[in-house]
Parts: structure tokens; sequence; C-alpha cells
């Protein structure tokens, strides 16, 4: 007893000590150390409260009220104690009062009637010296939800709202929801309050008093003007709670008042858009105003810049809040930097992981680039729950494009494997999206949904099915083969959404398979009553239009089944067999439908999009319940729409009181002629003033030095450097000038310390001070120099660190560190068990391609080729050589590289500056692009002393190849890892000339940078090349059949370069 009394004293002392504590906590303390086993079920009876609660002594009240917390704590029911616990509220213990309060707290809306009894013990606690006291008093009084108290609480609200200390001005912000929700018609009196606690500078205060104004009165956007710049300063050192508040409340602030940063960006791209020989000038003249240029306003910029440092916060949702704060009010230049922080976020708890990710899906359908360095991070782990794999999947679907679509193919294909059913029938899902997405792998796509087929697990299989279908109806007349194979698997299919897709796939093509058609039917036709619903109003379909195609071979198949399922047990297919029969039969009840029979079953359908599940969710603010649930959820206030005029900016503005300044100036100058020293920048009684202003007014201080444009701060420094240059003059003794040396390195020193501590300065001022003291300080000796320095030295750190614009970070490096590893990879892992490497190319074709026409070029022409030559700048880079021409009759000076657009990961090596190219002259210069292995074309200007061109150099897919020598047992080792989605074949039908080994040979070095493979056998041709940037294995099998046709088969990781070195191929093959 006596173990237990001590260590809740020691913690009680330790609690009274700190104005953060909340009462929860305190009893949570209470209860730990040795009054822990007060929370055991058999430590006693609860008979023997009523007892030690009406007991004179106070160590028997603490210990019960110490047991009936560990109840509260543990779920139980103490409400039958209220009326024993309620006659200890007048108690004079403090720690018994704080644990009486914290009972009334939890018991106080229930037993209402008792708790308006001790109304008066409550309104003379409000008035307790201890700060804990008055603010539990509070608390207890805002909890006791009668009507009748309304004015009582009222007025305590107000008493407590201009308490001294910041915990009970804190717990008055609370109590305001409380009241407000207990009766609304005290809104005008409580805005009130809400207006003069915004005014508070305690950072305790700040969260409270936010969150009460959004519940309150949050159309109010006039309360929030004056003290915009003092929460946006205060925001780092605001408790985490109120931190996500704030940041929520001044992103609908500034999209209200502040406008749209991403005009200027779609302005810019609108101009890059214009034709060549369009100019401003012919603008000018047609009467088109050119627009302003967009100017960030400055507190748009200080929002920006104080709420990045809380994206390193530990706090999941105080990052997630700063996410979507630059998500939804940034340039989008500057989005970017908020990707790492949630990519951390991802090693946190699976809730966090949930809500993480659903944002990050939605982000990624806008800007697929933000996410793409961090790719490998949203990879599926084993341990992951079904719902966070499904999340990350699509995101790896949202994140695919051109370039990293073999990478995520690969991960789909081991997704598909996965014991989780849903998981699988999802990455199913996923590789359709991707089919859909990019063109370049569909066939690959198809190709390995095909191979699924012949899996073992039904559930795979009929997810193939269903999204084959999907497929299928976007090119389905290069799919007869695919439809066919499908028709087999039917009778092995048992699950009924994919015999049902089969179905429909036959029917709606039943012209391109007409020998199978029938025979599905018949087999079909035979089992119809115990297939499933779905499937039986697929058979319907597929008879109905079997009937209207093939009438001789259907007819009576269709009559058996009219009549079998006329007789159904579900309603839907007699209703349907009723429809049918009437429409497709012909009789003389039939109407005029029947002669449109085909017209309505043999429509072209058009064929199905597969989106996104996110992509309506960017209608919702991130990080709010109604974007989770996809659903506006009560209480979800819509994000604003920029303003089309910039609203006012000096309504945020701060007035400055200018008589103190006034009255203390004569101060000032009555002690510099005392101490004789003229009049210095920064005397001591300036010193004292400056302080004694920053401990009073530090909100007001640092919002007048965020508005560069205050009138009263450029006064005040005019007037102080006019005192300066007059006193220096006048100083002339050697004494004044070793007392000045002194004083200056003493102010500089204050000075360093004022600008280390200044969070929010403006850029302007940071600079203007050390230009003011570097004219002060000009006669000064070397000591002095080095305070002057140390000044520089601190406010270009600051810049560094805090006030430096937010640009984009740079995530090229990534994907280059990422591409090299593979390769070395790839090489240990060939170098045990195969032997490839890069040769020289077989052949080197002479053919070049425009760059710039010499008309587009005003006299200057330039052409392209590729020499296959392995590029000196960079191993990852394709070597281009540009031949230069001058046609015109005057020389071109300057001729260099300007601006580049080059897609994501891709990069380039200019050639060097040309500094004039005589008339009629040529010049041939080299440099180095880097594709990314993909065929995305390389953007760049081409520019002169007076001009600039927009040029591209395309690569044809067979020059981001290197050739390769391996032997055939190799190759083939090498071809069985590259099976399934990494194989792409197709039948080739050629001329007899063109199916020889010189003819084929050829063909194929010259159109694609690959080497020849020995091959054992005269009819199989084999090739084998690397790609330049990511070395993954190119293998080309070409074998020649009977009747000039020939089979062609890639294998490459790749899956885009496969796909259209497969087309380029089967073109140049084809042709006699």
């Amino acid at each position: 007893m006596a173990s237990n009394s001590l260590s809740y004293n020691d913690q009680g002392d330790r609690a009274l000590g700190s104005e953060s504590t909340e009462l929860g906590q305190e009893a949570t303390a209470m209860t730990s150390g040795g009054g822990f086993r007060l929370f055991s079920a058999d430590y006693k009876k609860n008979e023997d409260l009523h007892q030690m609660l009406e007991s004179n002594k106070d160590s028997l009240k603490l210990e019960a009220m110490k047991r009936i917390v560990g109840m509260i704590a543990k779920g139980k029911n103490a409400s039958e104690l209220f009326p024993a616990v309620v006659k200890n509220v007048a108690s004079k213990n403090i720690e018994l009062k704080k644990l009486v309060y914290v009972y009334l707290v939890r018991y106080a809306e229930e037993q209402q009637d008792l708790a308006l009894l001790s109304i008066s013990t409550f309104q003379r606690a409000l008035k307790d010296p201890n700060q804990l006291i008055r603010a539990s008093a509070l608390r207890v009084l805002s909890s006791i939800r009668v009507s009748i108290i309304v004015p009582i609480m009222m007025l305590s609200i107000k008493e407590a709202a201009s308490d001294l200390s910041p915990y009970v001005r804190k717990t008055a912000a609370h109590a305001i929801q409380k009241l407000y929700s207990l009766d609304a018609e005290q809104k005008e009196p409580l805005v009130e309050i809400i207006e003069k606690l915004l005014k508070d500078k305690s950072t305790l205060v700040a969260g409270s008093v936010v969150m009460s104004f959004e519940e309150v009165c949050p159309e109010r956007i006039d309360l929030i003007h004056k003290n915009y710049r003092k929460l946006c300063n205060l925001l780092v050192d605001v408790e985490e709670w109120g931190q996500v508040v704030i940041i929520n409340m001044l992103t609908r602030y500034a999209r209200t008042q502040f406008l749209s940063p991403w005009k200027e960006e779609e302005l810019l791209d609108g101009n890059n858009e214009k034709t060549f020989y369009d100019s401003d000038e012919d603008q000018n003249k047609n009467g088109v105003a050119a627009k302003q240029p967009y100017v960030m306003d400055p507190d748009h910029r200080l929002l920006l810049r104080n709420t990045k440092p809380l994206l390193q916060s530990r706090n999941a949702a105080v990052v997630m809040g700063v996410a979507q704060l630059y998500w939804h009010i940034a340039p989008k230049s500057e989005v970017n930097i908020v990707a790492k922080s949630l990519v951390r976020l991802l090693r946190s708890h699976r809730e966090v992981q949930y809500i993480v990710l659903q944002n990050i899906a939605t982000m990624t359908i806008q800007r697929k680039g933000m996410f793409g360095p961090y790719l490998k991070s949203f990879y599926v782990r084993s341990t992951d729950p079904t719902q966070i794999k499904i999340l990350k999947l699509e995101i790896l679907t949202n994140l695919a494009s051109e370039t990293n679509i073999s990478i995520v193919l690969r991960e789909f294909q081991t997704y598909v494997k996965s014991q989780d059913k849903q998981f699988a029938a999802a990455a199913i899902q996923a590789i359709g999206r991707c089919a859909t997405n990019i063109s370049e792998v569909t066939d690959t796509c198809l190709n390995g949904l095909v191979y699924l087929l012949s899996n073992r697990d039904e559930n795979v299989v009929a997810e193939s099915v269903v999204v084959i279908k999907k497929l299928l109806q976007t090119q389905p007349s290069q799919h007869s083969e695919i439809i066919k194979h499908m028709a087999k698997l039917l009778s092995n299919i048992t699950v009924s959404m994919a015999r049902a897709s089969i179905l429909w796939l036959i029917g709606e093509y039943c012209e391109r398979v007409p020998k199978i058609a029938p025979d599905v039917l018949r087999k079909v036709a035979k089992n119809f009553t115990n297939e499933e619903e779905i499937v039986k109003l697929q058979i319907l379909n597929l008879g109905a239009k079997l009937y209207l195609t093939n009438p001789k071979q259907t007819k009576l198949l269709m009559q058996y089944i009219l009549n079998v399922a006329k007789y159904d047990q579900n309603y839907d297919i007699r209703d349907r067999t009723r429809f049918i029969k009437q429409l497709i039969v012909p009789n003389e009840k039939s109407g005029a439908l029947s002669k449109y029979a085909k017209k309505i079953f043999l429509v072209q359908k058009p064929a199905p999009i597969l989106e996104s599940p996110f992509k309506d969710r960017d209608r919702f603010q991130l990080s709010t319940l109604s974007h989770t649930l996809n659903t506006k959820a009560s209480g979800y206030l819509e994000l604003p729409d920029w303003p089309q005029t910039a609203p006012d900016p000096s309504v945020r503005n701060v007035e400055v009181i200018q008589p103190v300044e006034e009255q203390l100036m004569p101060v000032g100058k009555l002690k510099g002629k005392k101490d004789n020293l003229g009049g210095k920048f920064y005397s001591d009684s300036e010193e004292k003033e400056e302080s004694s202003k920053s401990s009073e007014s530090s909100s007001e201080s640092d919002s007048k030095n965020e508005d560069s444009s205050s009138s009263s701060s450029e006064e005040s420094s005019d007037s102080e450097s006019e005192k300066e240059k007059k006193d220096s003059e006048n100083s002339d003794s050697e004494n004044n000038q070793a007392k000045t040396k002194s004083k200056k390195l003493d102010s500089a020193s204050s000075s360093e310390s004022e600008e280390s501590s200044s969070e929010d300065s403006s850029e302007s001022e940071s600079n203007s001070e050390p230009d003011s003291t570097v004219k002060q300080k000009k006669e000064g000796k070397s000591a002095v120099s080095v305070a002057k320095a140390a000044v520089k030295q601190e406010v270009s750190l600051l810049d560094l660190l805090d006030f430096s614009d937010v640009s984009t970070p740079v995530a090229l490096p990534k994907p280059v560190m990422a591409s090299r590893l593979a390769t070395d990879l790839e090489g240990l892992s060939l170098s045990s068990t195969a032997v490839i490497d890069v040769t020289t190319p077989v052949f080197v074709p002479a053919k070049s391609y425009s760059l710039l026409h010499r008309m587009s070029g005003k006299g200057l022409g330039a052409e392209y080729h590729f020499p296959r030559q392995p590029c000196i700048y960079n191993t990852q880079m394709v070597s281009v050589q540009i031949t230069l021409t001058n046609s015109s009759e005057k020389e071109i000076r300057n001729i260099q590289i300007g601006e580049r657009k080059l897609a994501s990961g891709m990069q380039m090596h200019d050639f060097y500056e040309i500094e004039c190219l005589e008339p009629g002259a040529s010049k041939t210069v080299s440099m180095g692009i880097d594709f990314c292995d993909s065929t995305q074309a390389a953007n760049f200007q081409l520019c002169t002393f007076n001009d600039h061109f927009s040029v591209s150099v395309q690569p044809p897919v067979g020059e981001l190849l290197l050739p390769v020598t391996t032997s055939e047992k190799d190759f083939r080792k090498e071809q069985g890892k590259l099976t399934g989605m990494n194989e792409n074949s197709t039948a080739i039908t050629g001329s007899p000339q063109n199916s020889s080994c010189q003819a084929i040979v050829h063909k194929v070095v010259n159109m694609a940078n690959v080497g020849v493979v020995p091959s054992g056998q005269d009819n199989i041709h084999r090739f084998a090349a690397k790609t330049v940037n990511s070395g993954a294995l190119v293998l080309i099998t070409i074998e020649v059949k009977e009747g000039s046709t020939m089979q062609l088969s890639i294998n490459t990781e790749k899956s885009v370069i496969g796909s259209v070195l497969l087309r380029e191929l089967k073109s140049v093959l084809s042709q006699e």
C-alpha cells in the first residue's frame, strides 16, 4: 500500500510539472509500476469500494479510485459507484481530485442528474491555482450533456480562453466543439472565442483551436487571414495531432486564396506546341494578348516551405497530410518530393500500408513518373495480406510502361502461381490491363494467357478465359486459332463464368469458326439442364446466333434447346426463351422485330475498356475517409476550386503597433550619447527592444518579415542606415574605435543568433542584412570580418536547409544503377553456365535518316545514321553520327545541342559545339543517346547562333541491340529460360528465293544488329544479341519449313522489343 502511494506521488509530481500531460495519460501512469496489479481480476473484490470511498482516510480513497480507474481501463462498468465517487469531487487532495475527474469525464454523460449536483464544485475548481484541476473541471463540465447548463458552460469557456495556462486554453478549445454539438445556436459567441484563441501564440493551443474552427465555422476563412503566417511558422512545433488538423485546413485555405500553380505549366506546354512559322510578333498582330507569367505568392511558398520538413515526421498521418497538401496545391514539378516519404511509410503496420497504398494508387493514375524509381518497393511479399497484395498489384499495373513492362510481366507471372486464389485472379486481370494499355505487348500477353489455359488450377484457367475474351474483342480477326483452342477446352472447364465466356466468344465470332460452333452447341445442348444459369443464357444466345447464320445444321438443335428451356425453373431463362423464339422463329404472331433479328443479335459490340478502380477516386481529397470508402462520408468538406483572379494578399498583413517603437527610440538615443558610441546599427537598447518584441509578439514579427513589401520595415531600415553613415563620420578617437569594434562583435554575434532562430525570414531580408553589415564594417579589422563571415555562412546554411525553392529530385541515377546491377548479375549467372560475348557487327548498313531538312533549317541540313559501334561516352548509350551540311550562301556559327525534351530515364551526351560551318561544307559529329531499351524518340533542339530547331532521333528497334556470339548449346539453354510471355512467334510465307540461307541472314543482319549463331541444321537459323541499356538477351530463331513458309520466334525479357522486332522482321522476310 505504501509503495503504491509512493510511486503514485512521484508520478503525480512529474505530471504537475508538465503542461501538456493529458488526464488519461496520468491515469495510465498512476496505474503502472507497482499499481499494475490493480488490473488483475483476483486483486480484491469490488464490494468494499463503497466503504473505502466513504472512509475518512485519503489513502483508502486513493486506493479505491485507482482500482475504479483500473476497472474503466479494462472496459468494466463502474457507473454504479457514481454517487460514492462524486462526493469526493470537493476533496482537498490533489491526486484524489484528479482521479475523480477522470472518472467523471467518463460517466458524466450517463449520470447527468447526479453530475448536476456538483456544478458548483466544478465552478469553484475553475479558479483553482492548479492548472490541471482547472482544465479537468472544464472538461467534466463540458461532458455533461444537459442544455440547462449551456450558459454556465459558455461563461466557463470564456474565462478559460483567457487563462494564463496554455493547457487550460487548449481544454477550452476542446470544450467549444462539445458546446456547439449540444446547442448550435451558440455559434456566434463561440466564433468570437475561436477568433480570440486563433491569435494565441502557444503551439499547445494551435491544433485544438483549428479543430474547433473546422467543426464550428469552416466557412469563415476571414478568421485565418491574420493568423495564416503565424500558423505556418508554428506548424513544425505543434503536436502531431494538431499538425494534421492545421495542414488540412491550410490546404483548403490555399485553394481559395492563391492562384493555381498548374496553369503556368499548361501554358508552357501550349507554347511548345506552336507551329514552327508562328512567332510572338504574329500573335500580337492578330490581337492575341500575351498572358502574364505566373508568379507564386510568397505566402503560398511559405506554406510549401514550412510543411516540407514534416515529411520526415514519425507520424504517418502527418506525412500523409503533407503529401496530400503538395498533391493539391504545389506545382506539378515539386510534387515528386513526397514520393520517397510515402514509400517509407510502407514499412509500417499493415493498416497504415493499406491507406498509403490507396492514396499512391490514385496518384499513379495521373503521374506515373512520380513513383517510377520506386517500382521495386511495390513488389508483393508472401507475408502481405490479400488486400495489400491487390493494392500493390494495382500500383504496378499503373506504373507499367514500355520501358519496364518486361519487369512487371515477369513479376505477374510469379503472382499467377500464388496459392491465394483471389490474388492470382487479380494478377491475371492485371496482365489483361497491361495488354490493353500497352499495344506493343498485347500479343505477348495473349500468348501468356493462352499458356495459362493448360494450368491445373481451375480458377486460374477460368480467369484467363474471361480476360482473353475481353482482349479478343479488340482484334478478333487475328486470333481465330485462340478461339478454336478455347472451344476444345470447354469440356474440361467447370467454372461457370469461364464456360459462359467461351460460349459468348464462339457465338460472337461464329462466322470465323463455322465448323466448330455447331459442334459446341451440340455438346452443351446435351447437358443444358445441369448447367448454371449464366451458362444457360449464353447457350440460348449461341443457339440464336447460329440459327440466324447457319440454320441448316443448327435448326433442330435450337428447337430442342428452346423446348427444354421453356420449362426451366428460373423465370429469367423462361422469359429469355420466349423472347428469342418469337424473334428468330417467324410465324403469324411475330411482329416487325423478327425482320431485324440479325441486326439485334449480330451487331458489332464495342470492345470493353479495362480501367483502374481508382480512376474516379481523385474527386475526393486524398487521405480522407471519403477517398478510402470511395463515397462521400458525413462531414466531408469539398476541396474548393482555384480562384480565377488572385484575391488581395494584403489581408494577411499584420498591423505593427508603432507607438511602442516611438516611445522606446529616445531611450536608445540617450544611451548612445551616454556611451559616446555615436548611434550604432545594433545598440543595447535596440537589442532589448527587439528581444522584448520577439517574446511578446513573435508571430507578428514573423509575419512582418515574411511580407517583403512591408513599408514600415523599409522605412526603419532606411532611417537606421542614415544614422549609421552620419555617426560613423563623427567617430574620430581611437578609444571610441576600439569600443566600436567590441560592440560590433557583440552585435554581429547577436544578429547571427537572431538569424538562425528566425525560421520564416524572407529571402530579401536575409540577403539585405549581410549587405548592410558590409557597408557598416568597411573600416573594421580582421576580427570584424570574421564575425561578418560567420553571419553570411549561417544565412547560407539556413538557405540551403529550409529556405531554398523546392525542386524536383532527379531520379535518373537509380534506374541506371539498377540496370548496371542487373547486367552484372546476368554476367555472373551466365559466366558459369554459358559463354556469351559481345562481338563486332556482322553488317553495318549505310542507311541514313533525315534529322533536319535544309528548307526547315534555313540552309542547315542534318542527317543521322547508326554506325553500330560501342559508344565511347557510355556503354549504355547508342552511338549516333550526325552529318551537318550548310546549303546556304552564308556561314553558320555556333551549332550545338540546345534544350532537351527526353522521356523519363533517357540520357544524352552532346557533340562538341561547331564554331563555324562554311557554305557548302559538311561535317560529321558523334553523340550518344541512352534510349532505355525503348523505341521512343529523343527530342531536342539543334541550335545555331540565330535560330533553334526542334528535331528528334527515332531509333529503329534493331539499332538498340549489340551482337553477341555463343554456341548452339548455350543458345538453346538460354532459350529454354525465356518461354511463356517472354516468347513471341509467328508464321511467315515468303518466296522461294528468300528462303535461302544467304538471303535470310542478309535480311536479318541488315535490319537488326545481331550476331549469327552456328547451327547444325540447314533449315534453322539462329541469331543472338543483347540490349544496349540493360544487357537483356534477344534470341531469334527462324525455321524454314516446306512450301517456303518460315516460323519466326523471338525470346527475350524485353517484351516491347520482342514484339516490335517480330513485326519488323516479319515485314522484312515477307518482302520479295
